[in-house]
């Protein structure tokens, strides 16, 4: 792809949940002289986070996009959310970034958090970069986090910067490349100072560690150091560069989010570090004059917009496009986002981030093209697990249609949001990655859209079967004036194997039942199997119509569905009927650490474990698969992550059905028949 001048360059900011992410995107647009004052989070007037779920909890509930300008270039930022729930709303935006700056704590102990992120970022070939939060509030030493942190890297993390320390606090750095010193100063840029004497010979020797990661990768800086030679500072700084595009580095730098503290020195490193768009471009395998549209938001003042990123242009409003079906299709307005105002362009330039309007049939993953040619659309993102349910219903019949319409506006802008109906009562669930998520996704519903609704966990999907074979007659008569009903059947019903399902046959000889009447029969039975007389649908049962009888006149279709219903809902009363549930396979990926509180916690809910294995390519994770009761699934997202410091997840299958023992189902039905 040739360069056409000057693009934005996009960087995702990412990490664990609490680590000031937003904050951080805050420092960089406040030293780039984008807002007049640095805001904060927590003090509800950061440009990021503005949402009002996102202001009530204090941190990201969304992916937020901001931008700036910076020494002639221009940037735009993806704020993606640490929390698991809403991580979702960021992850087909990430693989549109340049770079990735993962946003960690420097508490060692935490380091574990970030493993997700970087495999993550691993497996997607992104370039990435760590910055190291709270730097004032450390308790160990940069040493220490990175030795915590490199077992959960593939690539080498190479600090660019030491810690200056004036007793227990930090403040000011040492730029290993530049071999100069600094003093932090706060919302202001830091002062460069004379090298202390103190930490000259820390700093000699972290340059020197720095230096012979970048020469692993790098013969003709590998010989400058065997040969005591000085290496030049250009050869440096472009294998910094080449190294980190490549996958092969992970430069780390730190600072203070909240108090600017090294926002100008990493906003440097982006500018000469981050690679170029067409790099991007080829990482995704897309054409130039590509636009992935990578979120859909709703929510915003001036309507329906696609996001999209611009691989290509420049591009101006009411602008033709050709969707992935090779369809013509005319733009609206562009608008530039920043937290949550949008304002209206009437062109952007190429690599740019914008949101379009009036594309109404577009959806999140499709692809646009500005070159009148049909886009390659790249491959979908990975589908993120929904585990957590709830069955909602609205108050007021009336906005039936409006619920149904305002919930598929939501999931269409949340990757991490389901709606469909539940395949045992056939209420409509939500479903979302935790429960935290599901009700801001409720709260959202209720500030955008004044849906009145209710809300209560979805039921388990228990079965019942029967034990012995029974034969029942089932005789349905009415006379009321003018011609009555008249259906006459007698079943033999037996019970079949587990999974076996529902057989139905008829043995009927000299014309007991007319053929014409038998598949009502059949629908009868069926009828009667929703709710059998433990009050749950009945499987794995085999029924045969061996006999019956009719009258000329007052049989029919109608009576002997009736018929069927009758024999059967007391075939199945007297088979001695027993109670089924569901079991799941789980798939649990784990911190070793919490393995064992994970396998007991389980055990204590009737798991049976079916094994354990680490996890392939991670650190010190294990695979722990379990056979679970479908009762048990719910809130198992959030006890797991109680137990595993918010990383572990699931995924879950299911496997069959099993008998309850006697006393809990005694429990279950009971509860079944408790009045609302």
């Amino acid at each position: 792809m040739k360069a056409i001048g000057n693009s934005s360059k996009v960087i995702a900011l990412i990490g664990p949940a609490g680590t000031g992410k937003t904050s951080l995107a805050e420092a960089m647009l406040f030293a780039a002289g984008a807002i007049p004052r640095l805001g904060a989070v927590k003090q509800g007037n950061s440009t990021g986070d503005a949402s009002p779920e996102a202001r009530a909890r204090g941190g990201s509930t969304e992916l937020n996009l901001m931008r700036f300008g910076w020494m002639d270039e221009n940037y735009v930022l993806l704020d993606i959310p640490g929390s698991p729930g809403f991580s979702a709303d960021g992850k087909m935006a990430l693989g549109m970034a340049d770079l990735a700056l993962v946003v960690v704590d420097p508490d060692p102990t935490r380091a574990p958090q970030v493993e997700p992120v970087l495999r993550h970022l691993e497996a997607l070939g992104m370039p990435h970069a760590l910055f190291v939060n709270k730097i004032d509030q450390a308790r160990g030493t940069i040493e220490e986090l990175l030795e915590a942190l490199q077992p959960l890297a593939n690539a080498a993390l190479v600090a660019r910067q030491i810690p200056i320390r004036s007793g227990e606090h930090i403040d000011g750095f040492v730029d290993l490349a530049l071999e100069r010193a600094f003093h932090y100063r706060p919302g202001k840029p830091s002062e460069r100072i004379p090298m202390p004497a103190n930490i000259q010979a820390v700093e000699a020797a972290a340059r020197f560690h720095m230096l012979e990661q970048l020469a692993d990768h790098d013969d003709i800086l590998l010989e400058q150091l065997l040969s005591d030679a000085v290496p030049d500072l250009d050869l440096i700084f472009g294998d910094l560069t080449r190294e980190m595009a490549a996958g092969q580095a992970v430069p780390v730098l730190f600072g203070s989010a909240l108090n600017g503290f090294g926002a100008r020195r990493l906003l440097k490193m982006l500018r000469h570090d981050t690679p170029a768009m067409e790099e991007t471009a080829r990482r995704l395998g897309l054409d130039e004059g590509t636009a992935p549209i990578f979120k859909i938001m709703n929510g915003s003042s001036v309507g329906r917009l696609a996001l999209t990123r611009l691989f290509g242009g420049p591009a101006s409003d009411s602008a033709d496009w050709v969707d992935g079906e090779g369809r013509s299709l005319r733009a609206g307005a562009l608008f530039a986002l920043q937290g949550a105002s949008a304002t209206k362009l009437r062109s952007v330039e190429r690599g740019d981030v914008v949101g379009i309007a009036k594309l109404d049939n577009v959806r999140a993953g499709d692809c646009l093209s500005m070159t009148g040619k049909q886009p390659m659309v790249p491959a979908s993102a990975e589908k993120i697990t929904a585990n957590c349910a709830l069955a909602l219903s609205v108050k007021d019949h009336k906005d039936e249609v409006l619920l149904s319409s305002a919930i598929g506006r939501l999931v269409e802008e949340d990757a991490g949001l389901d709606w469909s109906p539940d395949a045992l009562s056939q209420e409509m669930l939500i479903r979302g990655v935790t429960d935290e998520h599901l009700a801001v996704a409720l709260e959202r519903l209720k500030r955008r859209y004044n849906v009145d609704i209710s809300t209560h966990l979805p039921p388990v999907a228990y079965r019942e079967t029967i034990r012995k074979p029974v034969t029942q007659r089932g005789r349905h008569k009415k006379q009321s004036g003018g011609h009555g009903q008249f259906g006459d059947a007698v079943l033999e019903v037996r019970p079949l194997e587990r999974d076996q399902g529902f057989q139905f046959a008829e043995r009927i000889t000299g014309g007991a039942i007319p053929k014409q009447w038998i598949p009502a029969v059949e629908l009868g039975v069926r009828d009667a199997m929703m709710k059998g007389p433990l009050g749950f649908p009945v499987v794995d049962v085999a029924v045969t119509l061996i006999d019956g009888s009719f009258h000329s006149v007052d049989s029919s279709e109608l009576a002997f569905r009736l018929a069927g219903r009758l024999a059967m809902s007391e075939a199945l009363a007297g088979a001695a009927p027993y109670l089924l549930e569901p079991f799941t396979q789980v798939s649990i990926a784990a911190p070793g650490t919490a393995t064992s509180r994970i396998t007991s916690y389980l055990a204590s809910k009737r798991g049976q474990l079916l094994g354990i294995a680490p996890r392939e390519g991670w650190s010190r994770w294990d695979m722990i698969e379990m056979l679970l009761p479908g009762a048990e699934l719910h809130g198992l997202e959030a006890e797991l992550r109680s137990l595993s410091q918010g990383m572990a997840h699931f995924e879950a299958v299911f496997d069959h059905f099993a008998e309850v023992n006697p006393r809990t189902a005694s429990a279950i039905i009971h509860k079944r028949l408790e009045p609302a």
